[in-house]
């Protein structure tokens, strides 16, 4: 008889330790840090000096 009400009580109290799911995780996204950048950025300063040199020449 000891058995028996043992054997019911750990069964009762694994279902209720198991009732229901159990939460999805939280999983935060990472952070993605991009330098900007400009791709006429390289062209420009060639450009201005080049503007500079002709208008040296030109006087």
């Amino acid at each position: 008889m000891k058995k028996l009400v043992l054997a019911a009580a750990l069964t009762a109290a694994a279902s209720t330790a198991f009732a229901g799911a159990p939460a999805d995780p939280i999983i935060e996204a990472p952070v993605i840090v991009e330098e900007a950048t400009s791709s006429s950025a390289g062209i420009l300063l060639p450009l201005i000096l080049l503007a500079v040199v002709l208008a040296a020449a030109a006087d």
